[in-house]
C-alpha cells in the first residue's frame, strides 16, 4: 500500500513474504495468487506492496536471467502487486523443521553473503515501480555474537566495503539505487542501536544503513526516541522499518504456563529482562537467554520481552501482552514530525505457522485474512499520525476495505 507523508514523501507499506515457505521461483509465484491477491482484495487497495523473500538459489537464478526478472515484474504488475524491498536475512531453508541459529549463516564474514545480497539488489532494480525513489534490502546484523573477535570484524569490514562498491556499480549501471539495512537482533553482534553505531558508523551511509525491526527494538528495552536519535547522530540512515511486535510478560512467573505454549522447535525466541535496557552487554546471562525454554528454566528475574513476532492486531492470551506500545512510540518518532524518518515499512510476522494451536491459522484463507488485518492495523496507525492513503498508483480491482480490529492496550 502507498501512503503520503505531509512532507510529500511516498511511504510504501508492504508485508514480508518470508511467512510463506518457497525455495524456488514456482513457489514464489504460487504465493501471489494464494495469499497476495486475496490480501489486496480484502484491503480494497489499488496496489499491495510485498517485501519479497527470495532464497539464495532463486536470487542467483533471477540475477543471471534478465528475461525471467521481467517475467516476475509482469506477474506482479498483472495482479496489482509491487516490490520496493526484499528481505535478505534468511539465506535459504527458512521453514525447515529446525532453523534456530542456522538463520545467521552464512554471515557477513563470507563471500556467500556478499554475493547473495548483490544478487538481490540486481533483481530488485528490475522489480522497482517506475516512480520508486529507491529500493532496500534488509540483512542480518553481521553475525551471531559468538565467535566474534578482531579477525572476524576486520574481515566483515572488508566485505561491507565490497558491498557498498557493488551497490554503487549497480546504481551507475541501472540508474536505480538500492540500500542495504542491517537489522539489529537479539543475540547477534549488533543487538542494540548502541552496538549498531559502534560496529557500523564508518560504513558508506549512502548505500548502507539500518533496518529497524520494532519487535527487536522492544526486546532490547530501548526507548525509540533515544534509539533513533543515536542513529541520527551517528549518520546511520534507517533504510527500512519492520513493523512488528514482540511477546511481553510483566510477571513471567504468573505467565509461565502460557509462555510454555510458545516454546517451539523451529525459530529462536531470545528473551530479555527489563535489566537489559542500557546494559553494556544485552546478552549477559544475568538478564538474557538465547531461547524461551532456556529463560523459563533459568527463571530470569524481572519483566520479559521475547523475540516472538506476534500478530499486530491481536492481543495475546492473558496475562501476556505485546510490545505494540513500543511500536506506536517508534512510528510516532518516525512519522509525526515534519519529515518522514523512513519510506519503506514492512509488516514482518513470520511466525504465524508456529503460534500456539488456538491462534494458528487453519487454512490459506485464514492466513491471508490475518495478514490483511495486520496491514490494516499498520495503515490505520500511520493514518492516525497524519499520513494519507495515496491513490496515484495504477488501479487494480477494488473491494470493500477491511478495518483492523480495535485493540485495547493503549
Amino acid at each position: 500500500m502507498r501512503l503520503r507523508h505531509a512532507d510529500g514523501q511516498l511511504v510504501h507499506l508492504s508485508y514480508c513474504t518470508n511467512v510463506h515457505p518457497a525455495e524456488d521461483l514456482a513457489g514464489v509465484l504460487g504465493q501471489l495468487d494464494t495469499y497476495a491477491v486475496p490480501i489486496r482484495e480484502r484491503l480494497g487497495a489499488d496496489v499491495l506492496g510485498l517485501g519479497l523473500w527470495l532464497a539464495a538459489p532463486v536470487a542467483a537464478g533471477l540475477a543471471a536471467d534478465p528475461q525471467t526478472r521481467r517475467r516476475l515484474r509482469a506477474e506482479l504488475t498483472a495482479r496489482g502487486l509491487e516490490v520496493v524491498t526484499l528481505n535478505g536475512f534468511p539465506y535459504q531453508s527458512f521453514h525447515a523443521p529446525v532453523v534456530k541459529q542456522a538463520v545467521y549463516h552464512p554471515d557477513w564474514t563470507t563471500r556467500e553473503r556478499l554475493v547473495y545480497t548483490l544478487n538481490l539488489a540486481t533483481v530488485l532494480v528490475d522489480l522497482l515501480p517506475d516512480d520508486a525513489v529507491r529500493g532496500s534490502v534488509s540483512t542480518l546484523p553481521l553475525a551471531w555474537r559468538q565467535p566474534w573477535e578482531r579477525r572476524q570484524a576486520d574481515r566483515a569490514a572488508r566485505v561491507l566495503d565490497e558491498l557498498a562498491a557493488g551497490l554503487t556499480q549497480i546504481a551507475w549501471r541501472t540508474g536505480r539505487a538500492v540500500r542495504v539495512g542491517f537489522e539489529p537482533e537479539p543475540g547477534c553482534v549488533v543487538e542494540s542501536t548502541g552496538q549498531a553505531v559502534a560496529a557500523l558508523s564508518r560504513v558508506d551511509s549512502d548505500r548502507l544503513g539500518i533496518c529497524l525491526d520494532l519487535a527487536h527494538l522492544a526486546c532490547a528495552w530501548e526507548d525509540p526516541a533515544q534509539a533513533l536519535g543515536r542513529l541520527r547522530a551517528a549518520g546511520l540512515p534507517v533504510v527500512k522499518v519492520q513493523v512488528s511486535a514482540a511477546l511481553a510478560a510483566a510477571d513471567p512467573v504468573a505467565a509461565a504456563d502460557v509462555l510454555r505454549g510458545y516454546v517451539e522447535p523451529r525459530f529462536l525466541h531470545q528473551t530479555r529482562t527489563d535489566a537489559c535496557g542500557g546494559a553494556a552487554d544485552p546478552a549477559d546471562p544475568a538478564h538474557a537467554a538465547d531461547d524461551l525454554d532456556a529463560a523459563l528454566d533459568a527463571n530470569l528475574p524481572g519483566a520479559w520481552r521475547v523475540h516472538y513476532h506476534v500478530p499486530l492486531h491481536a492481543v495475546p492470551a492473558a496475562p501476556l501482552e505485546s510490545t505494540v506500545p513500543v511500536l506506536r512510540d517508534a512510528l510516532r518518532e518516525l512519522f509525526a514530525g515534519p519529515v518522514a524518518g523512513c519510506d519503506h515499512l514492512d509488516v514482518e510476522t513470520y511466525t504465524w505457522g508456529v503460534l500456539p494451536a488456538g491462534q494458528r491459522p487453519g487454512s490459506d484463507a485464514e492466513l491471508a485474512g490475518g495478514i490483511a488485518a495486520e496491514l490494516a492495523f499498520a495503515r490505520d496507525e500511520l493514518v492516525a499520525l497524519g499520513l494519507t492513503e495515496d491513490s496515484a498508483s495504477p488501479a487494480g480491482p477494488a473491494a470493500a476495505p477491511v478495518s483492523a480490529p480495535r485493540r485495547h492496550d493503549g
